[in-house]
C-alpha cells in the first residue's frame, strides 16, 4: 500500500481574532454539509490556516450558525473561528474555492453532484467524507462523481474520526485516497495539522469500500453487547468482519492491505467499539427490542449503515461474495429477523478454515 504522510507535522492554530484576510494561506474551500461531521471538518481545515465556506441546504440551520457562531443543533459547544463563513447560497458557497468537499448522507450525494455539478469550476477538484453506497445501484460514490461531474479531480477523506473529537481538537488519523496521488497529498494538507493527521494513498476503492460496510458491522456489534454477549463475542464479530469486508473490497477491485489501514481495521474497531457510532448505537437500540424505525428517531441523525445494508447485501449477491454478519444485520432490518435469531443462524453455522 502506498502510505505517505504530509511533510508538515504540524500547523499551530492561529489566534481567533485575526481576520481570514490576513491568514497565511488565502485558499479557500466549500464544505458541503452543515451537519456535525461537515462542521467538525470546517473547523480542522479552519486550524490549518484555510478560509472556509460552510454550506447546508436547511436556511434556518445556516441562518442559525451566522447567529449563533456554533452548530448547536448538531455539535454544540464549539465556536465557529471567524475563517468558518456559513452560508445559504450553493453559488456564493462554491466561488472561489479551491476545493469542494461534500459532506453529505449517502442517499442525498448524487443529488448534491446534481445541485453542484453546473456549478463548479474548471480545475476545482471534488472530495467527499460521506462513507456509502450510492442507494438502489449499489456503485462506490467515486463512479457517481464520475458519471456527474466529468473529468475532474477526485478523492475521499476516511477513517476513524467521531465528529465531535476533531472538533475538541483530540488526536485523530485518517486516510486520504484520490484518482491522483498528488491529489490526495493535496487534500491531505487541506486538513493535516496540530493533532490531526492525514495518510494519503491511491487505493481509492478500498479506502470507500472500508468505510462503508464496516457500519453494517458496527450494527452488529451493537446488537451482540445489547444482548449481553460479552467481549469474546464482540472480538470475534470484528475479526470475522474485517474478512467480510477484504472479500467484498477485493471483488470490487481494492488491495486487501488497505483494509489493515486507517479506512479499513482502524475505522471498523472504532465504531464497533464505541457509543459514539450512532451505528452501534442502532444495533444496541435494536437488541432492546425497537424497530430500525424508533431506534433512528431516537438517535436523530442518519444512520448510515442502515441504507447501506442494503447495498451490501446487493454487492454480497451481485459479486458471489459470503457475507453472513452482514447479511443477518439485513434480515433483521429489512426481513423481520429478530436480534435473537440473526445470532442463532450465525451460531448454527458449519464450522470452516479461518482463512477461507
Amino acid at each position: 500500500m502506498s502510505s505517505t504522510a504530509p511533510a508538515t507535522d504540524h500547523v499551530p492554530d492561529l489566534p481567533s481574532d485575526r481576520s481570514p484576510d490576513h491568514r497565511p494561506d488565502h485558499s479557500r474551500v466549500a464544505v458541503i454539509g452543515a451537519g456535525s461531521w461537515g462542521t467538525a471538518l470546517a473547523l480542522q481545515i479552519a486550524r490549518t490556516g484555510h478560509r472556509v465556506a460552510l454550506w447546508g441546504h436547511d436556511p434556518e440551520h445556516i441562518a442559525a450558525l451566522v447567529r449563533d457562531r456554533e452548530n448547536r443543533a448538531f455539535l454544540p459547544g464549539f465556536a465557529l473561528p471567524p475563517a468558518v463563513q456559513p452560508e445559504a447560497d450553493l453559488a456564493t458557497a462554491l466561488r472561489g474555492a479551491v476545493d469542494v468537499l461534500l459532506v453529505v448522507p449517502s442517499q442525498f450525494f448524487a443529488d448534491m453532484l446534481d445541485q453542484v455539478a453546473p456549478l463548479l469550476s474548471d480545475g476545482q477538484g471534488l472530495a467527499w467524507a460521506t462513507k456509502g453506497f450510492e442507494p438502489g445501484s449499489a456503485r462506490l460514490l467515486h463512479q457517481v462523481a464520475m458519471e456527474r461531474v466529468g473529468e475532474r479531480d477526485l478523492g475521499v477523506l476516511s477513517g476513524p474520526s467521531f465528529a465531535a473529537e476533531v472538533a475538541r481538537g483530540l488526536p485523530t488519523a485518517i486516510a486520504v485516497a484520490a484518482s491522483r496521488l498528488e491529489f490526495a497529498q493535496h487534500l491531505a494538507n487541506l486538513v493535516h495539522g496540530g493533532s490531526f493527521r492525514a495518510y494519503t494513498q491511491d487505493d481509492l476503492i478500498g479506502v470507500q469500500v472500508g468505510g462503508a460496510a464496516k457500519n453494517v458491522l458496527a450494527i452488529a456489534t451493537g446488537i451482540a453487547d445489547g444482548l449481553g454477549f460479552g467481549a469474546n463475542a464482540r472480538a470475534a464479530l470484528i475479526t470475522r468482519g474485517l474478512a467480510e469486508l477484504i472479500r467484498l473490497g477485493v471483488a470490487l477491485g481494492a488491495r486487501p492491505e488497505t483494509f489493515m489501514g486507517l479506512a479499513g481495521l482502524g475505522d471498523l474497531v472504532l465504531t464497533c467499539t464505541d457509543d459514539q457510532s450512532r451505528n452501534r448505537r442502532l444495533g444496541l437500540a435494536l437488541a432492546r427490542g425497537r424497530s430500525a424505525q424508533q431506534a433512528m428517531a431516537e438517535i436523530g441523525q442518519e444512520v448510515e449503515g442502515v441504507v447501506t445494508a442494503r447495498a451490501v447485501k446487493t454487492l454480497a449477491a451481485r459479486l458471489n461474495v459470503e457475507m453472513p454478519i452482514s447479511e443477518q444485520v439485513y434480515g433483521v432490518l429489512y426481513e423481520g429477523l429478530t436480534p435473537e435469531e440473526a445470532t442463532r443462524h450465525l451460531l448454527e453455522r458449519a464450522g470452516k478454515s479461518e482463512l477461507d
